[in-house]
């Protein structure tokens, strides 16, 4: 069979520890014998971030401006353990934070669904796609200890002038206080993004905050996203046949549980970091949920959203076997192959990841998969079988030679 053709190079960032392994696995079983790879790659390990004083990052999220499309491989965020494990001269910042900052992104969660893996919600016959807000509040927080007797003020200056508004006054003990804050065009770049993806995906739109405590922050919000849906997007979302609307947090949450799914619900950066992680869980597993930055002006980013599997890295390290769940690092490479093929007009392309996501659900659905799935996996008529990660990649290319 001849190899797929691709005509555009897609940005291929690596990454660390069993992930990268993992990575490297899913190239040599699911791609190469199937597609001529075209890609421009960069290595996002902790080491080469060191090595290029996390110059690559940089200019990783340059060629994903440049080119259109990434897919990216787990990354460690070096804490001060991880400091000394690399010995580091830095605690270098989030490679994912770096680059959504870049795009200017919003990060887009939706978990994988398997027939045999049913969400702890039984109402859930849909996936919920999460958007995250990606750029401000408690992320880029200024915070300080107050001693007792101390005061903290809010001070703005602007035009020369100072006005203060009192935070807190410590006159019976000590405290703490935090300040944080976001910016117009990065709550609207957030805004348009969750329209434009609404459309892409024709999926009912929801915004969360909650307005009725946050009068100004998250009033500004909630005014930003009516501003741009009455605006741009109106009519747009009435000619798709879908909807928008806003609704306070916890009323958000309310109606999720009792919703049947099959919406994008956006939310501002903790509530879309909180959410995320929930939703992921009560649909299966991390390793289940895909994720996709996307910027406002079209460039899409693919990745897992999980870890880097540490635990596993150390027993491969020892030479022993692993199940390392790779289905979301398979998706991350299908959604980033899809899109290169929509965006150059490669049907073959678009078929091959489609075809590729349809085998690997096929394969669980028969049966065969990692141990985190057996464990969750409940089917009438199928015996759940445990492989190794590089076992089930192998049926996952069966099945996928059969399809194509």
């Amino acid at each position: 069979m001849d190899k797929i053709k691709m005509i555009t190079p897609i940005v291929e960032i690596d990454g660390d520890e069993m992930t990268r392994v993992v990575w490297q696995w899913i190239k040599d079983i699911l791609i190469y014998p199937f597609v001529d790879l075209k890609s421009e790659y960069y290595d996002l390990s902790l080491v080469n971030r060191e090595a290029t004083s996390d110059q690559v990052t940089k200019d990783a999220a340059a060629a994903i401006d440049r080119l259109g499309v990434g897919v990216k491989c787990a990354t460690i965020t070096p804490n001060a353990q991880r400091m000394t494990e690399y010995s580091l001269t830095k605690m270098w910042k989030s490679p994912n934070g770096t680059i959504r900052a870049a795009l200017d992104g919003t990060v887009f969660r939706e978990p994988i669904m398997v027939d045999g893996i049913s969400p702890l919600v039984s109402g859930w016959t849909s996936p919920i796609v999460i958007a995250r807000h990606a750029y401000g509040d408690v992320y880029k927080d200024v915070e300080a200890v107050c001693p007792k007797g101390s005061k903290a003020e809010l001070v703005i200056t602007a035009d020369g002038k100072e006005s203060r508004v009192l935070i807190c006054d410590y006159n019976k003990c000590g405290g703490v206080v935090l300040g944080m804050h976001n910016l117009d065009d990065s709550i609207r770049s957030f805004a348009k993004s969750c329209f434009n993806y609404a459309l892409n995906k024709k999926l009912d739109l929801w915004f969360s905050s909650k307005d009725t405590i946050s009068a100004t922050y998250d009033h500004r919000f909630k005014d930003i996203f009516q501003e741009e849906f009455d605006t741009n997007y109106k009519s747009a979302f009435e000619e798709a046949g879908i909807t928008y609307f806003y609704t306070l947090i916890d009323d958000a949450v309310a109606r999720v549980m009792r919703s049947k799914g099959g919406f994008i619900w956006a939310c501002k950066n903790y509530d879309g970091d909180v959410m995320s992680d929930m939703l992921a869980t009560a649909f299966g597993s991390l390793a289940m949920m895909t994720s996709v930055l996307v910027s406002p002006t079209g460039k899409y980013e693919f990745e897992a959203a999980h870890g880097t599997v540490t635990r596993h890295y150390y027993r491969h390290l020892k030479g022993e076997s692993t199940g390392t769940n790779p289905i979301a690092t398979i998706f991350a490479w299908t959604g980033g192959l899809k899109k290169r093929g929509e965006l150059d007009g490669t049907p073959d392309l678009v078929r091959y990841a489609d075809l590729l996501e349809k085998a690997t659900i096929q394969t669980v659905e028969s049966g065969y998969m990692t141990g985190d799935l057996k464990s969750i996996f409940k089917k009438e008529g199928v015996e759940p079988h445990a492989l190794t990660t590089t076992e089930f990649l192998q049926k996952i290319a069966d099945a996928l030679k059969q399809a194509l």
